[in-house]
């Protein structure tokens, strides 16, 4: 999208509007994850206004939002524990910063080009399934768990399932009641009668929930106190109150730490970690988007590097691309990355300016909107589209979907890379070559043409492979490579093997077009 038409009027309205439903979002999770994290809550803010403008500025991706991210969680809370504390963690997101830049530059960004559709599809679905399991307990005023968690297993040995069910044994009445309100305006904003109203339509639903949660809950303090939503069921930044508070909010790297060698561990766990979760976050996000624009790798790593050394040198958390904020920037109607950037001049002002306003929102209208996000990547009609494609692009979709509920992330999306490498692994296995087959009756031999297809890659090993050992005895086979632009020397190495055994059971070869064998180690 060109300058002019990122701030044209029409793309600056939308923008301003759905930065307010991702600041929304992204306000509680920021502080969640900083909680779960073990870290200063103010360190997931400082990530989250960083992401949003440092990053956002720099970032090529048209709908991407960036900010500290669940899927960090143990690392942070693991490596804050081995670097003697926050500020020895800092240094190593400084230092993975500077690695990330190195990557763009070193064009590592290709790799996000490899993530086969149906595990980023996968991927999309089972976060959506996740926002839903997790988000129920906040909905009815469960909030025991950090709004930002999206592990399966919990530190207190519970896992995902577990919590839900048992969070409709702690019903907080009040929140259960906004909650359902703000559930229901979400469903109905999605109607045909809203977008046929010229005005409506242009309104984002989550800026009206979290409105109308506030105004609820307010009603509850006049008129029924015993309903009164407070406490962990709301909002809850830090206020900065004076010069002595703004001290404790902005913590800075220890830099005598530079000799320690865990700091440069946790450094590059951190940099290839980050640069996977947003490589693949901005592979799903253009996915996802209308418009079908594509981020630039490369540049996208370059940012979120830059991003990080910020993020340290000032004290917060590192930062990833986020599904959660990318989608829900989607669902309000974002056209630009401009929206990423309001919203983290949004989170700015929240913090710096207005505080005791954004405590008062209810942590249930917020999990209204999480909900209606995940529903939307969740869709059953998706599971229906991909069981249409066929097994080759269900089973690697629906192996990610499981693997990512049950584990986390980043695992789930290898297996689910596995299971997809397996069926490229056999389509490969199965298409080397055209195989023809006809049977001479004067001498009852078999005559066999293998004609191999344009490209034979090591991929085709296999099955060349155990074609040539299972040809029959005393055939007359020729092997032609005439279409062929590509032979691998792995496949080289099968065909010129066989020619020194073909004798053995006398079959008669013919090669036709194919590369000399001088370079080729032939196995006696």
């Amino acid at each position: 999208m060109s300058i002019k038409n990122m701030f044209s009027k029409e793309n600056l309205k939308s923008d301003m509007l759905s930065s307010v439903v991702v600041f929304l979002v992204a306000l509680p999770l920021c502080l969640g994850i900083a909680l779960a994290s073990g870290a200063p809550l103010f360190s997931g803010l400082i990530a989250g206004i960083v992401g949003g403008i440092v990053v956002g500025m720099l970032s090529k991706s048209s709908l991407s939002v960036s900010g500290p991210a669940a899927g960090l969680v143990v690392i942070v809370l693991s490596a804050i524990d081995d670097l003697g504390g926050f500020q020895g963690f800092l240094l190593a997101v400084v230092m993975a910063g500077i690695i990330q830049v190195a990557l763009g530059y070193l064009k590592a960004g290709i790799i996000g080009l490899y993530f086969p559709s149906p595990v980023i599809k996968g991927m999309l679905a089972a976060i959506g399934l996740i926002l839903i399991l997790k988000q129920v307990p906040h909905l009815i005023g469960f909030d025991a768990d950090a709004f930002g968690e999206m592990e399966f297993m919990q530190q207190d040995g519970s896992n995902t399932l577990s919590f839900l069910v048992s969070s409709f044994d702690h019903i907080y009445l009040g929140s259960l009641i906004v909650g359902l309100i703000s559930l229901f305006i979400l469903i109905a904003w999605g109607s045909n009668f809203i977008k046929q109203n010229k005005f409506l339509k242009g309104v984002p639903g989550g800026i009206i929930v979290v409105t109308i949660g506030v105004l609820i809950n307010y009603l509850f303090g006049a008129f029924y106190p015993d309903l009164s939503i407070s406490g962990d069921h709301m909002v809850n930044i830090p206020v900065i109150s004076g010069l002595d508070s703004l001290g404790a909010v902005f913590q800075f790297p220890d830099f005598s730490l530079l000799t320690n060698i865990n700091v440069y561990i946790t450094a590059f766990t951190l940099a290839i970690v980050a640069s996977l979760e947003t490589l693949l976050c901005v592979e799903a996000m253009d996915k996802l988007d209308p418009h079908k624009r594509r981020t630039p790798q490369n540049a996208e790593l370059k940012a979120q590097g830059v991003g990080n050394i910020v993020s340290g040198l000032i004290g917060g958390l590192p930062i990833t691309a986020v599904i959660v904020r990318g989608s829900a920037n989607i669902e309000a109607g974002a056209k630009s990355k401009m929206s990423a950037v309001f919203h983290g001049i949004l989170l700015l002002i929240a913090v710096a300016i207005f505080p005791t306003i954004m405590n008062m929102i209810p942590l249930a209208s917020l999990a209204a909107i999480l909900i209606v996000v995940g529903f939307k990547l969740t869709k059953p009609a998706l599971y229906k589209q991909q069981f249409k494609l066929g097994r080759e692009q269900f089973v690697p979709f629906i192996t990610t979907v499981v693997a990512i509920l049950f584990t986390d992330l980043l695992i789930g999306i290898l297996i689910g890379m596995a299971v997809g490498i397996f069926y490229i692994l056999k389509a490969n296995y199965k298409v080397p070559y055209h195989y023809e087959e006809e049977k001479q009756v004067s001498t009852n031999n078999s005559k066999i043409r293998l004609e191999l297809s344009e490209h034979v890659s090591f991929l085709n090993k296999a099955s060349l492979q155990l074609t040539l050992e299972h040809l029959p005895h005393n055939s007359n086979v020729i092997l032609d490579g005439s279409r062929s632009t590509k032979i691998d020397y792995d496949a080289l190495e099968v065909i010129y093997n066989f020619k020194e055994s073909a004798h053995e059971k006398n079959i008669t070869l013919e090669l036709i077009n194919i590369p000399t064998g001088s370079t080729v180690t032939v196995k006696h």
